[in-house]
């Protein structure tokens, strides 16, 4: 990657971290959106592993009770697992026109559940340990595909109806597990190169301070307003992707 586009790197991080900060989620899929604005979607996902493991594992071991969380949703970390190794779409990397379209698809799907506020029915007990496996394989497909891992992971933690804390929580574990197989599955394809690597880790610090940011910012702003401007925003992103793909 070219040195002139460092500043806007971190510029990317800090905003996608501050969102994070805010709403508990949206570092990789805002972060994956805009940096392949300028570079390859492979480059982009290469780039965020680090500061969106950081950032997630932080999420993920600041909740409630980690240990709870775990034994509950092991059967979609494992489907997670499954997924993003031996997916059926085509992987990041190998399919140059249909990363980005993909990704673009992924995003207005994302925007379109949030704006419209759109929620699976509550998933009970009996049915829980298959369908958190099936959630975990389907995320873990489109990770493979696009490096973005909200889908359908957020709605499915959403259906199980868990408090606030612990929903914040569910999802940092989840974008964990994700994070950690994308970066094993490309690691083994296609190593990271040191500077590569240096870079992705450069790139915690806009992270955290933009998390850090959002978080104090969080009891300063409407949250619906935000998920408003939020959504609005990925959607029209998904679009540009979509529409510079057909031109």
């Amino acid at each position: 990657m070219d040195a002139t586009h460092w500043p806007a790197v971190a510029l990317v991080f800090f905003f996608a971290g501050m969102v994070k900060g805010l709403v508990g989620l949206g570092l990789p899929t805002l972060a994956m959106g805009l940096l392949t604005i300028f570079m390859p979607p492979l480059g982009a996902a290469s780039l965020l592993l680090v500061p969106s493991l950081a950032t997630n594992v932080w999420q993920a071991v600041t909740g409630p009770s980690l240990r709870r969380t775990c034994r509950r949703l092991w059967p979609m970390g494992l489907g997670i697992v499954a997924g993003t190794w031996w997916s059926v779409l085509p992987a990041l990397g190998t399919a140059s026109g249909i990363a980005r379209p993909a990704l673009g698809a992924v995003l207005l799907t994302y925007a379109a559940v949030g704006l419209l506020d759109l929620r699976l029915p509550t998933v009970t007990g009996r049915h829980e340990g298959w369908l958190s496996a099936l959630a975990g394989y389907l995320t873990g497909t489109v990770t493979a595909a696009t490096g973005v891992f909200v889908l359908p992971a957020v709605p499915y933690l959403q259906a199980l109806r868990l408090p606030k804390d612990e929903l914040v929580q569910a999802l940092g574990l989840s974008f964990t597990l994700s994070t950690l197989a994308l970066g094993l599955h490309l690691s083994l394809r296609t190593p990271l190169a040191a500077a590569e690597l240096a870079l992705s880790s450069a790139a915690v610090v806009p992270a955290v301070l933009g998390m850090l940011a959002g978080q104090k910012g969080r009891a300063m702003l409407s949250e619906q307003c935000f998920r408003r401007v939020f959504f609005t925003g990925l959607g029209l992103l998904g679009l540009h992707m979509l529409a510079g793909t057909l031109g």
